[in-house]
């Protein structure tokens, strides 16, 4: 026991402080170990540091600082009246705000396209908030209905006919086309070398386009007892609500299970009436304002807006079809995915403005903003095919085996397991697209519509706003607007992403 007390050691001496650990967190940690680290990293700084300088500084003395806030003319913006180095002219923004925003839209009649703003907000907000309820309502009232209000409202007019003319009216249009295909090669039979096989074809087809013609004759009649009967339109409501109604009481399952498809439809039929009541579409509606009176922040918003919503579907319709086993879809998805591909987007705009319309019969016309609109759709949904395709093959075969030893179908196994997780993958390239596309809006303006770049240069012409400044503050303000929504999109897909890849998390 002694010889254990007699060996221990007690110190009697404090040791010396140690040196305080280096700090890695805060804004010093990040000097040090991120900026200051290395002698790569400390001329990186020092670089971009520079170009920071150099470019921010310039760009807030040009809009805050030296910029001119108020003013009626262009006297307010020149050096020699302000008195100093004059940057940004604000007042030209102020006085050519509506013109940006509305383009050439009648005056008394703005408050259509601010209403429509509005209903998009309102829809669209709830729809991006993850906790809110009724995703399935509001995803309706927001891809189905509003795009209907919203052409009621931002075009006018109103309707004479529903379901039933509207049924009728595309089948006789589909009867002529193939009856008037029928005589051409019948026509062409008589001085063709190959005529006895271009009559045979001819016959074959004015005798198809006679069968229809038969077939549809019945609704055809109807149509035209309605419409000459007062009240047509509600006649037609009427008869379209019936229709519709008992086939979706059928699809849900008649007696036993339908009471529920049936009692949607009717509602959403009553709900369809008090907005046609409410508009005054029975009553011609609002005043007509044609597309070509369409400009600004308007157009690029409804030009956008549409790609974007219409390009995804098309995108994935194309995907599926270029993974299909059926060659016909195959090849033709792929031929249609390379050719869309293969051609910029001026040549396809050009071709949908000018082109377009030669190949359509002659008592049928289409808008230009709406040939724009479908381009532009084919277009970016062939670059949302490749996207998503590539979101497909990321996901293993196994997925898709484990489902069929489930005994889900094709549709269940695509649409609820395959599809879900091959969209989480591509969320970042189909955002890219989106961005991409909401600023290629801009080439829209060389088939003479004035989105917001063909807007602001417009109004350069002005004379009362001629000054050294005012272009630079214009395309300033364009950027800013651009960047706002691009920025905005960004930071959204990446608070999507974060969410969806939970699992991934550390």
């Amino acid at each position: 026991m002694s010889d254990i007390a007699s060996s221990s050691f007690v110190r009697q001496d404090l040791l010396t402080e140690r040196p305080a650990p280096v700090k890695t967190t805060g804004f010093v940690g990040l000097m040090r170990t991120r900026l200051f680290n290395s002698p790569t990293n400390i001329l990186l700084t020092i670089v971009g540091a520079l170009l920071l300088w150099f470019t921010i500084v310039p760009s807030v003395r040009f809009l805050l600082v030296d910029a001119v806030w108020s003013g009626k003319d262009r006297t307010a913006c020149l050096t020699e009246n302000a008195g100093f180095a004059v940057g940004a002219c604000w007042p030209y923004i102020q006085a050519k705000l509506p013109q940006l925003i509305y383009g050439f839209y009648p005056e008394a009649e703005r408050w259509r396209v601010d209403l429509t703003f509005v209903l998009a907000v309102v829809l669209l907000v709830p729809l991006l908030v993850p906790r809110l309820p009724a995703k399935g309502l509001n995803a309706s009232l927001f891809f189905v209905a509003y795009p209907i209000v919203a052409f009621f409202l931002l075009h006018g007019g109103g309707i004479k006919g529903f379901g039933l003319s509207w049924t009728a009216g595309l089948l006789e249009l589909f009867d002529e086309s193939i009856s008037g295909a029928g005589q051409a090669l019948l026509s062409l039979s008589k001085t063709s070398a190959a005529g006895p096989l271009l009559w045979l074809v001819g016959s074959l087809i004015v005798l198809v386009g006679t069968a229809i013609h038969w077939l549809i004759l019945p609704l055809i009649w109807l149509r035209d007892q309605i419409q000459g009967a007062g009240q047509s339109l509600w006649a037609d409501f009427a008869v379209t609500a019936a229709v519709v109604s008992l086939i979706a009481f059928g699809l849900g399952g008649g007696l036993r299970t339908g009471w529920r498809a049936l009692g949607s439809s009717i509602a959403a039929f009553v709900a369809i009436a008090a907005v046609i009541k409410l508009m005054g579409l029975d009553r011609g509606g609002l005043p007509v304002v044609t597309t070509n009176l369409w400009g600004g922040l308007l157009v690029t918003l409804v030009v956008s807006v549409t790609g974007i919503v219409t390009s995804l579907p098309i995108g994935i319709a194309l995907a599926l079809g270029r993974r299909s086993t059926i060659p016909l879809i195959r090849i033709f998805s792929i031929a249609f995915i390379e050719f869309w591909r293969g051609v910029p987007l001026i040549t396809v705009l050009f071709f949908a403005t000018y082109m377009l319309p030669l190949f359509l019969p002659g008592n049928f016309t289409v808008d230009g903003l709406v040939r724009a609109l479908i381009g532009i759709a084919l277009f970016t949904g062939a670059y949302q095919a490749e996207n998503v395709r590539g979101g497909l093959a990321a996901i293993p075969r196994g997925q898709g085996e484990a489902a069929a030893a489930l005994g889900l179908s094709w549709w269940k196994t695509t649409s609820l397991i395959v599809l879900p997780q091959a969209l989480r993958h591509v969320i970042p390239n189909l955002v890219n697209s989106f961005i991409s596309l909401f600023k290629d809006t801009s080439l829209v303006s060389i088939v003479a519509l004035f989105d917001l770049l063909g807007s602001l240069r417009a109004s350069f012409s002005d004379p009362k706003w001629s000054t050294p400044s005012t272009a630079f503050t214009g395309f300033a303000f364009a950027g800013i607007i651009y960047f706002i929504f691009c920025f905005g999109m960004s930071r959204y897909s990446l608070f999507v992403e974060h969410r969806l890849n939970a699992h991934r998390r550390n």
